[in-house]
């Protein structure tokens, strides 16, 4: 029934139709709803046989209970800081009311930007901003703006994608771009202990939440010279104040269980970060820093706090702006986990360090290839001459 709507409505919109110049908008939610069935012909370079919207799909499924973990969280730490007591489902849906509108501004305006650019080049509409749309309103603040939260998802989509190409043609990843410019651009609101409490929402609990009332997350405190709160069983469940995706490690297990299951993510980038964020957190445990709090914190709760496993499972993953020869996906990820544990200890200003981390690898990952696929050429040259 819906692929005989869209065969009568196909007409209106090719050329000469009365909507033509919205072809691109009908072939973007035709491919939506219903697997085209047209293939490449020929100047196809195949990386894998998976295509491109069913990687977006899985990714989004992934990302779910994080998500969903993250409303609740929302809710839990502001009926907390508000003294009040309320039902799990209350909690949640107070969360969702706060997120809900990120998710719209989000897909808004980074979709409304991506029809534009493939109705004025004439292309088809490409999937993957369904996943960035997801990742940017759950790797910021609770607090965050929505007028921020636009400005930083429409700088991501046109100079972070679509300037490059667009989806496949990107260095870096559109996801920590929209994150590292509101960090740089209006960085009170970016971090601080007073950006973790979502007030004034739907509910209107927010309105008996102090105004003096402020939350602190364990690597703010940290990198304040006080103790961090909590213990690791604390932060692997989540129950903490965060990023909205970020603070449930159980949750981002799951989304990593998916996607190794579905062969999109690369077990060895993932697990190459955490043996580089251990081994580093490792040496600053016992590299006798005294007076610096972060530098003492045990190494396995450096992997549980902050961003790090979602940035480790959701993000250095990538398969646009990772590394993508097999051996070279170890060296990228080790050393994204190096440079986010030593941005943490060695800079007191910013205590995450896995955004920075992951952006800077991003720029040596097309390095790190051709050096692998050098090395390999040179081989095999040299076994041609041998025989």
């Amino acid at each position: 029934m819906i692929q005989k709507t869209l065969d009568k409505l196909r007409p209106h919109f090719q050329e000469g139709g009365k909507f033509s110049a919205l072809r691109s908008v009908f072939d973007g939610f035709e491919t939506f709803l219903v697997v085209p069935s047209e293939t490449s012909k020929n100047g196809v370079s195949i990386h894998d046989a998976i295509d491109s919207k069913r990687i977006m799909s899985f990714v989004v499924i992934a990302l779910m209970p994080a998500l969903l973990f993250g409303m609740y969280n929302i809710g839990y730490q502001n009926y907390t800081a508000a003294g009040a007591t309320a039902s799990c489902l209350t909690m949640f849906l107070y969360g969702l009311a706060v997120m809900l509108p990120k998710i719209v501004v989000s897909y808004g305006v980074g979709l409304g930007i991506e029809f534009v650019v493939a109705q004025w080049k004439k292309e088809e509409i490409q999937e993957g901003y369904l996943v960035t749309g997801m990742l940017i309103p759950m790797i910021v603040p609770v607090d965050t703006p929505l007028w921020m939260l636009a400005l930083a998802v429409a700088f991501s989509v046109i100079f972070a994608k679509e300037i490059y190409g667009g989806t496949g043609m990107n260095i870096f990843n559109p996801a920590l771009v929209a994150r590292a410019f509101l960090f740089f651009a209006y960085p009170t609101s970016m971090s601080g202990d007073k950006v973790w409490l979502a007030k004034d929402t739907w509910f209107g609990l927010g309105n008996i939440i102090p105004d003096t009332k402020t939350l602190a997350t364990p690597l703010g405190e940290a990198a304040a010279g006080l103790t961090p709160s909590g213990d690791f069983w604390q932060y692997c469940t989540g129950l903490m104040p965060g990023s909205i995706g970020e603070t449930s490690v159980i949750a981002i297990a799951i989304g990593a269980a998916i996607l190794l299951w579905t062969g999109i993510a690369s077990w060895k980038t993932m697990c190459s970060v955490f043996v580089g964020g251990a081994l580093t957190a490792w040496l600053f445990n016992i590299g006798g820093l005294e007076n610096n709090v972060v530098a003492n914190i045990p190494w396995y709760n450096h992997l549980v706090l902050g961003g790090f496993c979602f940035g480790a499972v959701f993000m250095a993953t990538d398969p646009v702006t990772s590394a993508r020869t097999e051996g070279g996906k170890y060296i990228y990820g080790f050393l994204i986990g190096v440079l986010a544990i030593t941005i943490r200890v060695l800079n007191p200003g910013y205590p995450e360090g896995m955004m920075l981390a992951i952006l800077f690898m991003n720029m040596f990952a097309p390095l790190i290839d051709y050096c692998f696929v050098q090395r390999n050429i040179n081989k095999r040259m040299k076994r041609a001459e041998a025989k």
